[in-house]
C-alpha cells in the first residue's frame, strides 16, 4: 500500500469514526429537548443531517418504511457507516 493510500485511508476513517459520534450524540440530544436551540446541537444536527438525509431519501421510497413511526434512516446510516469504517481499517 502506497503512503498517499495509507494516509487517505486513515484520515477517511477518522472522519467516519467522528461523523459516528456525532450521531451518537445526536441521539443523546434526541431525549433531551430543552438542549435543542444552541449553536453547538444545531452544528451538530447540520453535519450529521448531511448524511442522514440520502439515507431517508431512500428509505422513503419504500411504502412500509415510510409508514413506519420510527425514523430508520438513522439506525441504516449509522450501520452503513460502520461497515464502511471495518472496510478502511488498515
Amino acid at each position: 500500500m502506497s503512503q498517499i493510500t495509507y494516509v487517505f485511508a486513515n484520515v477517511a476513517y477518522l472522519l467516519v469514526g467522528a461523523i459516528q459520534a456525532l450521531m451518537f450524540i445526536r441521539a443523546l440530544l434526541s431525549w433531551l429537548p430543552m438542549l435543542e436551540e444552541n449553536s453547538i446541537t444545531d452544528f451538530i444536527y447540520q453535519v450529521t443531517e448531511v448524511v442522514i438525509y440520502p439515507v431517508r431519501c431512500i428509505l422513503e421510497r419504500f411504502p412500509a418504511v415510510a409508514s413506519m413511526p420510527l425514523d430508520l434512516s438513522f439506525f441504516v446510516t449509522f450501520i452503513l457507516l460502520s461497515v464502511l469504517q471495518t472496510a478502511l481499517m488498515v
